[in-house]
């Protein structure tokens, strides 16, 4: 007879790829925001802490409303920093790749009404596409580009 062994749920949980957020307000009401990937068994390739993305001042006050909803939801609330500390804090795989694809394509803009698309059409991604667009942005010899490109889709040309 085969035995079956059922695994338990903090087995299953680091079977998963981890990823935390980590915050820290800085000088003034400024905060800085990042998502960094942990090692985890389903990632045996990454052996330390790996930066994914991460966004402050200005871009990330005109996009400050949507990410507190969305960490809102998840029961998560950043008015309590601690001055330069940063808080860490262990998000869902979802909500990792949505803000570290948010943050990437956002850290260089300028035009608020584009950052605003940019913001919206990201939001409105499936997890799996905005997987895919993070991936190529983090992985590809040129990420710019693919930033560009996405970019470029979400943004509606006038008329």
């Amino acid at each position: 007879m085969s035995k079956v062994t059922h695994l338990s749920p903090a087995k299953h949980a680091s079977a998963l790829p981890q990823y935390e957020m980590r915050a820290r307000r800085l000088a003034g009401s400024d905060i800085e925001v990042e998502i960094w990937q942990l090692p985890a068994g389903a990632t045996p390739h990454i052996r330390q802490p790996t930066y994914i993305a991460g966004l402050r001042g200005r871009n990330l006050s005109l996009i400050e409303h949507r990410l507190l909803r969305r960490l809102k939801q998840s029961r998560i609330d950043l008015s309590n920093l601690p001055a330069f500390d940063a808080l860490r804090i262990a998000v869902d795989e979802e909500m990792a790749i949505s803000l570290g694809l948010l943050f990437r394509a956002l850290a260089p803009m300028r035009n608020r009404e584009h950052i605003a698309a940019v913001a919206e059409g990201i939001e409105a991604m499936s997890k799996e596409e905005a997987g895919y667009w993070l991936g190529m942005a983090m992985h590809r010899k040129h990420p710019r580009r693919v930033l560009m490109a996405l970019r470029f889709l979400l943004i509606e040309p006038k008329p």
